[in-house]
């Protein structure tokens, strides 16, 4: 039953797509994801100092869904607490060390590339688990709470923040991108309050939507509350409901009028928004047994559930099975061994990703030098650009092409398109309406290797640069159908 409810709560290809997603976006733009993280860690600190008396000691602690790890490098230098940052996304979780160096801290969680449905961890051996705007990327978010319960240990504590609310007042009729990549109509109907009675869900899902991301907005605030209340004996609720003009503002002091205790309960139904918790599981705490120093104790081999004992080189390897995990780049990859040999296939001939040495082998005519930093590496396209890729997989193969239209494409008032022909057989045509973020993708013919001719448009060209730009590639690869 646990397996069956694992794949319904999220599939290979949005695991998939988070690793892509969080490497490339974690650190991409590296001062303005900075400014978003010390926010954001501002808040969480905020929200942890007003429930501590309920939260307790913070040690061993695992933030789950951590991205780059900035929450939890805030709980091990701000709260004197030591425990785990665990992300899907290893290249992540690996910039980790430039918040460490750019914010001036000394320590660092133990840094684990791992699966929210299958933690590497011990029954009963945390004390604090902390998950950050991650339970809506499940489609069963009961599955990652049944895993969160099974690894706190008894008395132990379960906080989570910013996660949406879905809202009874709204036609559903689209998804709406994140501010910067509103069209003007848009930004005034947010403005006057007015856009959230239109959207499908939450401001700024389209971004993820659209980079194979599924997202959960289907769980009103008496959704969280059952559930909660089925898992843990006592729990702290908070919502955040929002007023982003004069439409929203009347409507939340109207419900909040109306409701009998003068709470936000009816507000949050009505207009969604957003709900953090504090919950303790039944049972008393014991005491302290954690010690950083053989962190490795409280792991568990993710195939066989074996213990994990630690070499010289600092590798992890189980005691029970041949699992092993060695130390990469600070960080170790405990995902179980058939999804770490999907997600992480290295260097291979089906794959041409932007930011790994040697990708240009595959490369062939109409692209630039390389860009970027970290994660967001990337190549401008010409006006037609060549690659090739080999089939490695024996299953039926779909094209997957990360890249971004700058907002100068669209200066003609044109819409951007990408057009793909592999093996000379025309595949469909995409057309962006907006800039920003996209993924291409279409299935391709049965054949052994694909030569790719991409063509985009319009072209442009920036001031100072003489070069014809359309739109620039970060990662072109086959994926399986699913």
């Amino acid at each position: 039953m646990a397996a069956q409810r694992s794949v319904a709560a999220q599939s290979l290809a949005v695991k998939r797509a988070e690793v892509e997603f969080h490497n490339f976006a974690s650190l991409g733009e590296p001062e303005r994801a900075l400014a978003v993280y010390r926010e954001e860690n501002l808040r969480r600190a905020d929200f942890i100092r007003r429930h501590l008396d309920l939260i307790g000691a913070l040690t061993p602690f695992l933030e789950i869904g951590a991205n780059a790890g900035h929450s939890s490098y805030m709980l091990v230098n701000e709260f004197g607490a030591d425990g785990f940052a665990l992300d899907i996304s290893a290249d992540a979780l690996r910039w980790g060390t430039v918040l460490q160096e750019r914010w001036g801290l000394a320590r660092a969680p133990v840094r684990v590339a791992g699966d929210a449905l299958h933690l590497p961890f011990r029954d009963g051996s945390i004390r604090v688990v902390a998950a950050f705007q991650m339970l809506s990327q499940f489609m069963d978010i009961e599955a990652v709470v049944l895993e969160v319960k099974r690894v706190l240990a008894p008395g132990g504590v379960f906080l989570f923040a910013e996660e949406p609310l879905r809202r009874l007042l709204t036609l559903r009729l689209y998804r709406c991108p994140y501010y910067d990549r509103m069209k003007p109509w848009e930004r005034r109907l947010y403005h006057w309050g007015l856009l959230g009675y239109l959207v499908r869900d939450v401001i700024g899902a389209e971004q993820e939507e659209s980079f194979g991301i599924r997202q959960n907005h289907s769980m009103y605030l008496r959704d969280w509350r059952a559930l909660l209340d089925r898992h843990f004996s006592e729990c702290r609720l908070e919502v955040l409901v929002p007023e982003n003009g004069p439409a929203e503002r009347w409507v939340r002091r109207l419900a909040i009028r109306l409701d009998p205790h003068r709470s936000l309960w009816r507000a949050a139904h009505l207009l969604g928004g957003t709900l953090a918790a504090v919950c303790r599981k039944a049972g008393e705490p014991a005491g302290p047994a954690f010690t950083l120093d053989q962190f490795q104790r409280v792991l568990r081999c993710p195939d066989c559930g074996g213990d994990l004992a630690r070499g010289p080189e600092e590798a992890l390897s189980c005691t029970r099975c041949n699992y092993r995990a060695p130390l990469e780049g600070g960080v170790y990859n405990l995902l179980p061994s058939a999804e770490k040999r999907e997600l992480y296939p290295g260097d291979r001939d089906d794959l041409i990703d932007f930011s790994r040495p040697g990708h240009e082998r595959l490369l062939g005519e109409g692209f630039y030098e390389l860009e970027g930093v970290f994660g967001n590496r990337y190549r401008w396209m010409k006006e037609r650009a060549t690659a090739r890729l080999v089939r490695v997989d024996s299953r039926p193969q779909r094209l997957r092409i990360r890249g971004y239209a700058h907002p100068l494409a669209f200066a003609t008032g044109r819409p951007v398109w990408i057009a793909v022909r592999a093996n000379g057989i025309p595949l469909p045509k995409k057309t962006l309406d907006r800039p920003g973020l996209f993924v291409y993708e279409a299935d391709l013919p049965d054949a052994p290797a694909y030569s790719l001719e991409i063509a985009a448009g319009p072209s442009w060209r920036a001031l100072k640069d003489e070069r014809v730009l359309t739109v620039n590639l970060s990662m072109i690869r086959l994926v399986p159908r699913e």
